[in-house]
């Protein structure tokens, strides 16, 4: 997980075979990077995830949207019976 802008982040990074780590962010694919270090990965993805909500801004927007709390319920067997 990776903080920007008080909201959390989840990234995925992952060792690469050439050397170095990539990093890329799930709620905003256009968010990737990369470092030599873990450390380095995490700040760079942190900085590309920065960028892209001063690109993109509305996707923050989205994003608080969607983490909205949604609440449903089953309608009782009265509602569905039939006079």
């Amino acid at each position: 997980m990776v903080e920007v802008k008080d909201q959390k982040f989840t990234v995925i990074l992952r060792e690469e075979p050439e050397g170095g780590y990539s990093a890329q962010c799930i709620e905003l694919l256009g968010a990737i990077s990369q470092g030599e270090t873990r450390k380095q990965a995490i700040a760079n993805i942190r900085e590309a995830i920065e960028g892209y909500l001063e690109a993109f801004p509305e996707e923050l927007n989205q994003l608080k949207r969607k983490r909205e709390p949604f609440h449903a319920t089953k309608p009782s067997k009265k509602e569905h019976s039939s006079p």
